[in-house]
């Protein structure tokens, strides 16, 4: 945490005060309080569903330096969760966007931007000049990363995860505390677990759980209350229920345990089998593919081609391109329905369910079926603008 001269040196200005005065007439906060939130370093990770709410908040608050890392632009499909960007940052990068918004709240709080995209290289550097790391990061790669190299540089992080109406927190890497491998020692395989972008999100999902995110590092910053250490919180929306789950530190954990095998970071992409040639299954790499515009040649000149959609129902009616809807998951109980005498073009919302239900057909002996690149949204940008993206 910082460090006790740095928290003594911090003043607060008659403007601040007034500001900061429900936090000051709090006992558990005081001027005393408001100094430690002045003279913390927070780092966000991530700027998106879960970052916008953590990262205004803490400003809001006060916390004296906040560090944001984040490399992605802005565009449509966040603004149905991401506060804090506006539809006229659609294009922008995410960290002007927030930057933005953040001074707007708040011009004293001082701001360290970082735009890259977090790394086994940079990640311990960027971690070295902050007290808290925050962790509002959507994949598993970099959700690892985040946890090892808090360990590693000694800094408590504090955790967020959301999926459609479910979501949890809690707070890893804190002494004697649990830390992410604690519970989760190994990624789930490569596409068992769907995205945000392929499963979707509650817009106010992220908020809530931002918000706990953004409770628990002023919480540690002013060293009161209950922490999350050694606590799960999961989150039910649609049924608005919270329960929590005890976790306990593994001494077998190869991170933090007694005797931890991983003192350095690693290649986390590799890790969770999302990059390599190694972590692509041997019949993936010879699928057949075929570009959107090839698919329609043929079909305006009436060739014999049967469009399979793997995608969900609802899916399908946002837009769709008349093809034949057989949902993934539904697929090897429905195969019966397919005549593998035809050529099979198959096609989902980007491409990579379709690239699995192609290897799967080709396993049953379906050997004229192709994978559309760039599925529906390719097929949208490129050959019928009027339908909508998702």
């Amino acid at each position: 945490m910082t460090p006790l001269n740095e928290i003594s040196q911090a003043t607060l200005s008659n403007d601040e005060i007034l500001r900061y005065s429900r936090h000051l007439i709090m006992p558990e906060v005081t001027m005393e309080g408001q100094k430690k939130l002045k003279a913390a370093h927070v780092l966000c990770v991530g700027t998106g569903g879960l970052g916008s709410p953590l990262a205004l908040y803490l400003a809001a608050a006060g916390v004296g330096t906040l560090g944001l890392v984040d490399f992605d632009v802005v565009d449509y499909t966040n603004l149905q969760r991401q506060v804090l960007h506006h539809t006229s940052d659609v294009g922008r990068l995410k960290l002007d966007s927030a930057i933005d918004k953040l001074k707007a709240i708040n011009p004293f709080v001082r701001i360290e931007r970082f735009d890259t995209y977090l790394n086994s290289e940079n990640a311990l550097p960027i971690f070295d000049g902050f007290d808290i790391i925050a962790d509002g990061t959507d994949n598993f790669a970099t959700r690892y990363l985040v946890n090892d190299a808090s360990v590693l540089s000694g800094k408590p992080n504090v955790y967020a995860s959301i999926f459609r109406f479910e979501g949890q927190a809690s707070i890893f890497g804190a002494k004697d505390g649990p830390c992410y491998r604690c519970i989760y020692p190994e990624p789930p395989p490569p596409g068992l677990v769907p995205s945000c972008a392929e499963g979707g999100v509650l817009g106010v999902l992220p908020g809530l759980l931002g918000i706990i995110q953004a409770t628990e590092v002023i919480k540690l910053i002013l060293g009161v209350g209950e922490s999350l250490v050694g606590r799960l919180v999961l989150v039910d929306a649609l049924a608005m229920r919270f329960r929590e789950v005890k976790v306990r530190k593994n001494p077998e954990c190869p991170v933090c345990g007694a005797n931890p095998t991983i003192k350095e970071l690693i290649d986390y992409e590799q890790f969770c089998g999302v990059r390599g040639e190694e972590s692509v299954p041997a019949a993936t790499k010879t699928i057949p593919e075929v570009q959107p515009e090839a698919v329609k040649r043929r079909i305006d000149a009436g060739e014999d081609i049967f469009v399979l959609d793997v995608r969900e129902p609802h899916e399908y009616q946002i837009c769709n391109i008349k093809g034949y809807l057989i949902p993934l998951g539904d697929l090897p109980g429905r195969v019966h329905e397919l005549d593998s005498r035809r050529e099979i073009v198959v096609h989902c919302k980007s491409g990579a369910r379709s690239a699995k239900a192609v290897e799967f057909l080709h396993q049953s002996g379906f050997n004229r079926a192709s994978n559309m690149v760039g599925g529906i949204l390719a097929w949208a940008e490129r050959i019928d603008p009027s339908l909508p993206k998702y």
